[in-house]
């Protein structure tokens, strides 16, 4: 399973979808976790669709997409690329943490996280 967080520092998931200008990925293989890379989003695009597009071909090969903020059209095509988006729950959601969290949610997923692990 992998994971591109939207973040400011590798640390936190501090940044808005829409606005993100680097995606750190993670994946996720039994109960532990491994850094892919670092995905840098920052081009300057003025058509919000194509705007959005980029942003998701940014996390091509993700199976969740973990970000502060996400608008609803954007949430929509997000889901549509079969990337699964989800907003932090708060502004020190730490990345290693929400690993974790996943790993742990593995031995009892779910519903929407079992499309993922089978």
């Amino acid at each position: 399973m992998r994971i591109a967080f939207a973040s400011k520092d590798n640390i936190y998931v501090n940044q808005h979808f829409g606005w993100c200008k680097e995606f750190y990925i993670y994946e996720i293989k039994g109960d532990s976790y491994t850094f892919v890379k670092s995905v840098n989003s920052s081009m300057e695009i003025d058509d919000e669709i194509e705007k959005l597009n980029y942003k998701i071909e940014c996390c091509e090969g993700c199976d969740i997409l973990y970000v502060q903020q996400i608008g609803p059209k954007a949430a929509l095509m997000v889901k549509a690329s079969k990337i699964f988006p989800m907003q932090a729950s708060g502004e020190d959601e730490k990345i290693e943490e929400i690993l974790q969290k996943f790993i742990k949610m593995k031995e009892n997923p779910p519903i929407w996280m079992r499309r993922l692990i089978d």
